[in-house]
């Protein structure tokens, strides 16, 4: 019988220098719309570091940049929409940001809190990462993964835009899920 396993560890200690590896890792977003079912899509284009402290996890620090015209929920017309100035107007705001202002950790629970902006509006944002492992690639690079997840209301950023329903209600919610699945090298 074969033994599946869900993570590795390459890395007694993860602490490090990272770079986030876009190919590998999704940004993604789950939205309700007219109140009935969910949409769901991403960012494609992102870049990010991150400096990992184990022994200090509050000298570690994260920061990426994501490209607002790189949003993809598989519909062109909707993709259209959401980067114009209804809602992120990638135009005149082409990047998403989060720098870390602390970080904690428990045990393999990472608590990332940081300075997340979108269509230059700035507010606080707190993620809840669980470590995914470490794993040494075919290519010999060392590699750590991450899963994350938050919940925001766009309005909160200047994302407005909605439409009312007839039989009551909105067609795009107020509330966002924000999830992050990361893989990120070390850097040499």
């Amino acid at each position: 019988m074969t033994q599946t396993v869900d993570t590795t560890a390459a890395l007694a200690d993860i602490s490090g220098d990272y770079t986030i590896d876009a190919s590998h890792s999704r940004l993604g977003f789950v939205a309700r719309h007219a109140m009935v079912t969910k949409v769901r899509g991403a960012f494609k284009e992102f870049a990010g570091t991150a400096h990992i402290d184990t022994a200090n996890p509050a000298a570690s620090s994260v920061s990426l940049t994501i490209q607002a015209a790189s949003i993809d929920t598989g519909v062109a017309d909707r993709d259209g929409h959401l980067t114009s100035g209804d809602f992120f107007d990638a135009e005149t705001y082409p990047e998403l940001t989060f720098v870390s202002t602390a970080v904690a950790r428990d045990g393999e629970t990472w608590t990332i809190t940081g300075d997340f902006t979108i269509k230059g509006v700035t507010k606080s944002l707190t993620i809840e990462f669980e470590e995914g492992g470490s794993a040494k690639d075919p290519f010999g690079n060392l590699r750590v993964g991450f899963e994350g997840e938050a919940t925001i209301n766009r309005k909160d950023w200047g994302l407005t835009w909605n439409a009312a329903l007839e039989t009551g209600g909105l067609l795009v919610s107020e509330k966002v899920k924000l999830e992050f699945d990361i893989s990120a090298i070390r850097n040499a």
